[in-house]
């Protein structure tokens, strides 16, 4: 403690409101009820007074420091931060260190390492010999997936308990209590405060901010509407991460509502994209993936639909060109579906894999020299389109493997009548061999 700090200076600078709201206790932590609720996961583990060493999964500003921080008095440890962006190896070794003293003390440390991901794989293993002896309870606190993130020798001696974004009714009680401490009403109609809670994103920290900036800014005697609150504190950018996981839950999204045939909902997540900044072609891109996985023959033009709006998005650039993905999405979302394609094209690769490099026929081989002819390349062969029906049924597999299935159409869209083509060919082939 500085001499300031004694003297009581401290307390009389000016502090944010979102420090000046951090709750005291765990249950005034807002929006974590199934962690710290009366059956919470956490609840439980300071019931039975050893929590362990733990992982916190969540977006900001939900709590995550916060709730450490409370643990630590809840369970008598020494409560130490760090940050993973601005620690190093020889700063870790130091707090290990520290941590040893304490314990020969009879004293505990619970480890706070912010944004734990950002260690590299080596130094995430250097906490593993002192969570396994004790002389760290270690809680790390990332936004994201620990399953790709974290080593899996460190998560198997931590639990990962997951933080949920805040929702309307979390961030409503911030602002009733930020309203209590600042003992004045925010300036806003009742659509501006809902707006306020939308443009928080989830996140308790920002709207806090957002609010702050609010009575700051607003002139006395003013209620501020919505196209007047949003000229006043701009827009809050959307939690998305081109390179990091939201990019990959809402590229999941879009394509798991194109496959469930809901335009709506893929509308949506295309919007979200567009808006966090993605680049439109990588959409684009998987628009064609997604014309080839789900819909395949059941709708040929929903390649060339796909193919077409990357071309013009090309040719326009934004923000024209985001319209034609848009239709592209449309389309597909609402094609009849089929991977029958997909599902013979995997089929084929493990037959190729499976039997090595087996000689087609001779009958389909080109005899190009006497050699060849002699040996009987191209012997017999019927060209097809001087038969009926423009089909010889000859056979033009292996004769070590023998005739083989992959291609199952479906009775969607066009493969239905791809499979009645399939069907009568089937039957021309049986003829032939009675015929043999």
């Amino acid at each position: 403690m500085s001499l300031f700090s004694a003297a009581g200076l401290e307390a009389e600078a000016p502090r944010p409101l979102a420090d000046r709201l951090r709750p005291r206790r765990l249950d005034e932590v807002a929006g974590q009820d199934h962690l710290i609720g009366p059956e919470g996961a956490l609840s439980r583990l300071v019931a039975s007074g050893a929590i362990g060493s733990l992982v916190f999964w969540g977006p900001p500003g939900t709590g995550k420091t916060t709730v450490a921080r409370l643990l630590a008095g809840e369970t008598k440890l020494a409560f130490v931060q760090i940050s993973a962006i601005f620690s190093g190896v020889a700063d870790l070794k130091k707090v290990f260190e520290e941590a040893r003293k304490r314990r020969t003390m009879g004293q505990g440390t619970l480890l706070f390492v912010d944004e734990i991901h950002r260690f590299n794989r080596a130094q995430q293993d250097g906490f593993l010999p002192v969570m396994e002896d004790g002389t760290i309870t270690l809680i790390g606190a990332t936004t994201e997936n620990p399953s790709f993130e974290l080593n899996s020798a460190l998560l198997s001696r931590a639990r990962v308990l997951t933080f949920k974004s805040l929702d309307a009714e979390a961030i409503e009680k911030l602002l009733v209590r930020a309203e209590a401490i600042e003992a004045r009403p925010l300036p806003l109609d009742a659509d501006a405060r809902a707006a306020l809670t939308r443009m928080a994103d989830g996140d308790g920290r920002a709207v806090l901010t957002l609010a702050e900036e609010i009575w700051r800014a607003a002139k006395p005697g003013i209620v501020l509407d919505t196209e007047r609150l949003s000229t006043l504190v701009q827009r809050r950018a959307p939690i998305y991460d081109k390179g990091q996981e939201g990019h990959y839950n809402l590229i999941s999204a879009l394509h798991k509502s194109v496959r469930g045939s809901d335009p709506d909902a893929a509308l949506y997540y295309l919007a979200r994209m567009f808006d966090g900044g993605e680049n439109p072609l990588f959409i684009a891109r998987r628009v064609v993936r997604m014309a080839v996985e789900d819909i395949g023959l059941a709708d040929p033009q929903a390649l060339v639909v796909a193919n077409a709006a990357k071309d013009a998005y090309d040719f326009l650039g934004s923000p024209e060109g985001e319209l034609a993905i848009a239709q592209a999405v449309i389309y597909v979302a609402t094609a009849p579906k089929s991977n029958a394609a997909y599902v013979a094209y995997k089929a084929a690769m493990r037959l190729a894999k499976e039997h090595g490099s087996l000689m087609p026929p001779k009958v389909i081989l080109n005899g190009s020299t006497k050699f060849m002819k002699s040996e009987g390349y191209g012997a017999d062969y019927a060209y097809d389109h001087d038969e009926p029906n423009a089909f010889s049924g000859q056979n033009y597999w292996p004769e070590r493997l023998g005739r083989q299935e992959v291609y199952t159409p479906t009775e969607r869209g066009f493969e239905r009548e791809i499979g009645r083509r399939m069907t009568r060919w089937a039957e021309l082939r049986l003829e032939r061999e009675d015929e043999v």
